[in-house]
């Protein structure tokens, strides 16, 4: 088996890097391409933890901003990715890899809630688990999930695939003059309020 650099990921998926070129939703091209990936490097020996976003489905920020409660918009969010974790539960299974849900919410009949010893048991195993509903709670986003399960489950190092190809100075959907950085360190980040990952998740 071939050397690995780290032992055990977590990798951050935004709802929208599902979509492949679709407006919203899954296309199931793109998402047996990123399993495959993941899988390849499952089969290296890697244990791989997974947070999944909901922008694809339903974003509960721009839901907010249209007048709905924003408790509740988030817990709409929050359901969105339980959507997408059985997705990709459903295409790892379909490669010959193994996965598990696990929900911040407890939704027992569709996915096992949320709980840490279980969840580094599945990543000892090779297992991959994948991580929905956010933290459980509304008002923090994905990608504090995503940094809180990755401290939780001691992983050396969080990945985020988005449909941006790296951080830039500013949106590049939306300011054509906007540059990519080489390299920018967390405080960084913070201190030019880039918008790659909220500040929270930078913090933890």
């Amino acid at each position: 088996m071939a050397t690995t650099q780290y032992k055990r990921i977590l990798l951050k998926l935004s709802g929208e890097s599902l979509m492949g070129n679709d407006p919203f939703g899954i296309n199931r091209d793109t998402i047996m391409t990123i399993v495959r990936q993941v899988k390849e490097i499952a089969d290296l020996g890697v244990q791989v933890g997974i947070v999944v976003g909901g922008g694809n489905i339903f974003r509960g920020v721009s839901a907010q901003a249209g007048s709905m409660d924003r408790a509740t918009a988030d817990y709409m969010g929050m359901m969105a990715t339980v959507m997408n974790a059985l997705a990709l539960k459903d295409a790892f299974e379909s490669v010959g890899a193994k996965a598990r849900v696990q929900s911040a919410l407890s939704m027992q009949q569709i996915a096992e809630t949320y709980a840490r010893p279980k969840a580094i048991q599945y990543l000892e195993e090779h297992k991959i688990v994948i991580f929905a509903a956010g933290t459980g709670n509304p008002f923090f986003t994905t990608d504090t999930a995503a940094a809180l399960r990755g401290a939780e489950m001691g992983c050396e190092v969080m990945l985020k695939a988005t449909n941006v190809d790296g951080v830039y100075t500013a949106d590049p959907k939306k300011d054509p003059a906007a540059t990519r950085y080489k390299n920018v360190t967390f405080n960084e980040a913070i201190e030019k309020k880039l918008k790659v990952m909220d500040t929270t998740a930078f913090t933890l």
